[in-house]
């Protein structure tokens, strides 16, 4: 069986699923994986959101506005939310403002690009826990999931 290195990376990264959503070592405590709703109007950005939160042993849904977070969020339910700011249709403020009526206990931080200041301030009065600036560098967006899985 000839082999070009996918095989083997698809089995590592379902056996570092398998064991973060079921690792409780030395009185660590557990990891399950958590499902994040990824919105942004740009596919690259959902796509790089998306890879880097699957790497972390996550599971993810989409929405590319946040017209279509808001219905989402109501029939999936994920665990966080991590939400561009600029959006056609729906912005992710008034997305944010939506989902925090249909569940007060969102976790969501928003995705912004530099100079978004006041919007960012916006947000969080509204209720995001944290916001990530754009372009994101990938420690910064662990910190963000870090904070919103935190009780």
């Amino acid at each position: 069986m000839v082999d070009d290195g996918q095989t083997n990376r698809h089995v590592r990264a379902h056996v570092r699923a398998i064991e973060n959503r079921y690792a409780l070592c030395d009185g660590e405590r557990d990891r399950t994986m958590a499902t994040f709703l990824v919105v942004d109007d740009a596919a690259f950005m959902r796509l790089r959101c998306v890879k880097l939160l699957k790497e972390n042993g996550h599971e993810t849904i989409e929405a590319e506005n946040g017209r279509h977070a808001v219905q989402v969020y109501q029939e999936s339910r994920p665990d966080a939310v991590l939400m561009d700011i600029t959006m056609p249709e729906m912005d992710g403020i008034e997305a944010l403002k939506a989902i925090k009526a249909i569940d007060p206990g969102a976790r969501i931080a928003m995705v912004t690009a530099l100079g978004q200041q006041e919007m960012v301030m916006e947000a969080l009065k509204a209720g995001a826990r944290d916001f990530v600036v754009k372009p994101f560098q990938a420690p910064r967006v662990l910190e963000a999931v870090g904070k919103l899985l935190t009780p």
